[in-house]
């Protein structure tokens, strides 16, 4: 994207300047004809860029403007608006449309299911990783255990998509108190995600620390529970803001700890 009309609002994303970002990016979308790629990428950026400032009914009708056009523009099953789709459905769970986004990301890991090569391997991970996610909200982990250890063992690659998984995978299980086996996916999840690229680890701020506190806490070990619940609350404040999901998660767990504590 270097050099054209949406390069500087991506460089913008990237650097993690998300208000920024999405300024230049609805800038640029406001500059170009409604059906132009660029103005459709642009909104794209700027959808992510709110979300990613915990803005997520305002990053929803952002995508839910820019879906039309990337389905005309690169077509329904490409991959670029399959992604749009998935990023989308990650919206739905922090507004908690639970059911709506257990529809979407089962619909998008099937068509990513169809396609081939690394792009769509990552999709599909990722929409399984959504539907995990959105079982695991409704309170479904047996559901949601059984389709996260389905989805590892279908995404071998060491990558962001294994990460997600082991989380999702970790979340189930708490929600079932076997938070041994919880701790164990978390640590696990914490050794991938370390070896990951910087810019591929951003995303995903404080989820480990939050897999972890759970666990923690639920083998009653508050203070080393609250040590990483802590740590995900001030990373996920420092990346997001106040209002992101995670942000307000890690939040209501140290509530919760220390409402327990004597």
């Amino acid at each position: 994207m270097a050099g054209t009309p949406v390069g500087e609002a991506k460089a913008l994303y990237e650097a993690r300047r998300y208000a920024e970002a999405e300024a230049e990016a609805r800038a640029v979308a406001r500059s170009r004809p409604r059906d132009d790629e660029y103005a459709a990428v642009a909104l794209n950026i700027a959808a992510l860029a709110t979300g990613a400032q915990g803005r997520h009914a305002e990053a929803l009708a952002t995508y839910d403007e820019a879906l039309p056009a990337f389905s005309r523009i690169f077509g329904a099953d490409h991959w670029l608006t399959l992604k749009l789709r998935s990023d989308r459905a990650q919206q739905m769970t922090s507004l908690g449309q639970y059911t709506e986004c257990e529809a979407e990301c089962a619909a998008v890991a099937e068509a990513a299911g169809r396609g081939t090569g690394p792009e769509m391997a990552f999709l599909a991970a990722a929409a399984r990783n959504g539907l995990v996610f959105a079982l695991n909200a409704q309170g479904r982990h047996q559901e949601a255990e059984a389709l996260a250890r389905e989805a590892l063992a279908a995404h071998r690659v060491r990558d962001r998509g294994s990460v997600v998984l082991r989380l999702g995978l970790a979340r189930s299980l708490n929600g079932q108190a076997r938070h041994e086996e919880a701790l164990t996916e978390a640590q696990g999840a914490e050794k991938l995600y370390r070896a990951l690229p910087d810019d591929q680890r951003h995303p995903d701020t404080g989820a480990v620390e939050l897999a972890f506190a759970n666990a923690l806490l639920g083998l009653r070990r508050a203070p080393d529970a609250r040590r990483k619940a802590a740590a995900a609350h001030d990373a996920c404040l420092a990346s997001f803001g106040p209002d992101h999901s995670r942000t307000v998660e890690a939040r209501t767990l140290l509530e919760r700890i220390d409402a327990t504590r004597p």
